[in-house]
């Protein structure tokens, strides 16, 4: 073997130990270069280890934690089901499966999604014919466990995708369910962006001397993005965000807006004049979400106008702006809303409307990623500012440290 050889053989997915048919795979799949937490978690993983790992969205988290089974796969396998994903959502259960199916060393390696408001009788038929991989919502593996149409004698290896989400949106009834229903003698990997005491617990009791990878920043922000607000009243907000859409020329774009009814009044009035503009939110039925993301991710929209059911865990490479419509009122959500940019390294923009009376939330915002945002004051969003009284009328301002300097936000008023 050359020198130039044995070099190749020691750099990127090469030197992570996996088997030829992986290492073909992540080359069909156009994967050059482990990241961070791939390089990190994909050796330990290998050993058998049980798993903790926390990194932000948009790090390749998913192809970590399916590398390692799709590694100790065998053709001579049964067809049943060995190892078990689960995740918050109904998009990032047909995410990680498109990823599963996509790294899969062998057409023979089966993975099926489960998860609601789908037919129940298709997800059988795909069940029958024999899976290696299942990836689902707790409810729905729940679901499939009391009907007798899913056994997880054969499980070996779990992962508890975005656990923390889960845990926040009600699954940790189903989660202790389904895992006291598995096999002690497996692996299990848990992975999220916090671990808060409820995460902690969970990994206690349902994993064994787990190792734990932190591989998030200190400060929860992408410096990738570029991140500024513009002040602006309620009633101004959809001029000026026609505006930022003719100046920006975004590639793609999610609109983010605080409630669905919202988002289907500015959907409408957006595709009058946007003839490639969806709406998003979790009132729709999951057969037409589906096509709405197919989409997104094909290209074929540019606008997405959405709720938080795609701010966390969803993977679309194209997305060049976020625009919060409506600011969130919980701080992390915005750090999750503008993660839909700046994806594996790239650049992004996020751009926040703000009204008078969200100074506090901002400053908050400003907290909890430890950097100020800057206001941008272009000349063409200048006609929508809204009138401020003057200093002496308002409250006293809130000073607070950001980078050691200071940052002033008037209560009402920014």
């Amino acid at each position: 073997m050359t020198t130039a050889t044995l070099l190749k053989a020691e750099t990127g997915f090469h030197a992570l130990s996996l088997k030829s048919s992986v290492l073909s795979a992540l080359a069909r799949a156009s994967y050059v270069e482990p990241t961070p937490i791939q390089s990190e978690l994909i050796p330990i993983a290998l050993t058998g280890k049980d798993v903790i790992g926390q990194a932000q969205t948009g790090t390749g988290k998913t192809a970590a934690f399916l590398l390692p089974f799709l590694n100790s796969w065998k053709d001579s396998d049964p067809a049943a089901p060995q190892a078990l994903v689960m995740v918050p959502t109904r998009e990032l259960v047909v995410q990680v499966t498109e990823e599963a199916k996509k790294l899969t060393p062998n057409a023979g390696c089966r993975s099926v999604a489960i998860y609601g408001g789908q037919r129940f009788g298709g997800q059988l038929a795909s069940l029958k014919k024999g899976a290696h991989i299942v990836i689902g919502t707790p409810g729905r593996v729940l679901d499939h466990l009391s009907r007798g149409t899913l056994r997880l004698d054969g499980i070996r290896y779990v992962v508890l995708d975005e656990a923390d989400r889960m845990l926040d949106i009600g699954f940790r009834p189903d989660i202790e369910r389904i895992l006291k229903r598995c096999p002690q003698a497996r692996q299990t990997l848990l992975m999220s962006a916090t671990l808060p005491d409820e995460v902690l617990r969970l990994s206690k009791h349902y994993m064994y001397e787990p190792v734990h990878l932190n591989l998030t920043p200190e400060h929860p922000t992408v410096e990738r993005i570029c991140q500024s607000y513009i002040t602006v009243d309620d009633y101004s907000k959809l001029d000026l965000l026609r505006v930022v859409m003719a100046r920006e020329k975004p590639r793609q774009c999610i609109i983010f807006c605080q409630r669905k009814r919202s988002a289907d009044e500015l959907y409408r009035e957006l595709r009058h004049d946007q003839k490639r503009v969806a709406v998003m939110h979790g009132d729709l039925p999951q057969s037409l979400r589906n096509r709405i993301m197919q989409a997104f991710r094909d290209g074929k929209i540019v606008y997405l106008v959405a709720t938080d059911v795609v701010g966390r865990g969803i993977d679309v490479t194209g997305i060049s702006h976020i625009i919060n419509y409506d600011l969130p009122e919980d701080p992390e959500n915005y750090v999750h809303r503008i993660g839909r940019t700046g994806r594996m390294g790239a650049d992004g923009i996020a751009i926040a409307f703000v009204t008078p009376e969200q100074g506090k939330q901002l400053t908050a915002i400003e907290l909890f990623i430890n950097k100020q945002i800057g206001q941008d004051s272009h000349e063409e969003y200048r006609k929508f500012a809204p009138t401020i009284k003057p200093v002496e009328e308002v409250a006293p301002k809130a000073v607070v440290p950001v980078f050691g300097r200071t940052v002033r936000r008037y209560k009402r008023g920014l």
